[in-house]
């Protein structure tokens, strides 16, 4: 792959100064070894310290990867930075990359396109009294999430409404509003999708939490050997297509652009949309990248198809 002759000045940008950065770090090595030195020039970033410089390279950059997770990286900020460099970068754009942040819009933004979603409610942290009105409307145990956090950062089981003080506490930490949903039971499984206006659907992935975990939080997701993940997931066939149907419908929902990755749980023959990531995790072992391989995509050949897309 070239410009005219010459090799792709990638920019790749990794770190930054969300709760995640060190995940980010992680995978943009990842990435940064997976570029194939004979049809790429690689200038690295850390948005933390380096967009400055980044901004002075403008003019020698032909593309950016964003291997950034969390806030102001993944919500749109950093996308917006590369749109007023004119300097075009893989996934979804500013409107896509905010929304999908959001966890209390992407709910609406499901709804609205006819996904299924586990019940919930907002609760604010100015409410008089938010424990007796989830406790109203919500059989426990719930799931208290941040509006704006992703790696689980601030997540919450509470199974009586006498722990919901501390975990709506705990998440108020992050953001001034909160999701409280319905907890649900189930096998957890994630369905990736690829492309810009050709959608196509990845083999989805089966998520194991190991024996410690209630669920997929942050320390199951990246201690080594904490989890395990089955690809494909074992699920039957229809399921299976109505899974991949929702990926993609929830992408589209979203305004999301060249790939994502929608996390859901299959409870008996129903299946819940959970949320939608815009920059799934890049490391060869992340789901993301299992999903591509499973479908025929190693590693250096996803990066390649998503500065494709970014060129695109």
């Amino acid at each position: 792959m070239a410009i005219k002759g010459r090799k792709i000045t990638v920019a790749l940008l990794a770190g930054g100064r969300s709760a995640e950065r060190e995940v980010s770090l992680k995978s943009g090595e990842q990435v940064f070894r997976a570029l194939d030195p004979s049809r790429y020039e690689v200038l690295r970033y850390d948005p933390r310290d380096d967009l400055v410089k980044l901004a002075q390279d403008a003019s020698k950059i032909d593309v950016a990867l964003i291997i950034l997770h969390g806030r102001l990286g993944e919500d749109g900020t950093v996308q917006g930075l590369l749109d007023s460099l004119s300097i075009p970068y893989q996934g979804s754009g500013v409107l896509g990359s905010a929304i999908a942040m959001n966890k209390i819009l992407s709910k609406q933004l499901y709804i609205q396109a006819g996904l299924p979603v586990a019940p919930y409610v907002v609760a604010a942290r100015n409410e008089t009294d938010p424990v007796r009105r989830v406790a109203d409307s919500l059989p426990f145990p719930v799931i208290v999430k941040p509006e704006n956090e992703g790696s689980s950062i601030g997540l919450s089981i509470v199974r009586t409404p006498e722990d919901l003080p501390r975990a709506l506490d705990h998440a108020w930490q992050y953001d001034r509003r909160c999701l409280v949903e319905q907890f649900i039971k189930g096998t957890e499984i994630t369905g990736g999708v690829i492309g810009n206006d050709d959608i196509q659907a990845l083999p989805l992935v089966e998520i194991i939490p190991g024996d410690r975990y209630e669920f997929f939080d942050y320390e199951a997701k990246y201690t080594p050997g904490a989890s395990r993940e089955v690809c494909p997931a074992r699920i039957s066939e229809s399921m299976t297509r109505r899974a991949q149907e929702f990926a993609v419908s929830a992408h589209r929902a979203l305004y999301c652009r060249g790939y994502s990755r929608t996390d859901m749980i299959v409870s008996g023959e129903d299946i819940f949309v959970l949320e939608t990531n815009t920059i799934p995790g890049m490391t060869q072992t992340s789901l993301f990248p299992q999903a591509a391989a499973a479908a025929g995509m190693d590693f250096p050949a996803l990066m390649d198809r998503l500065i494709e897309l970014a060129l695109e």
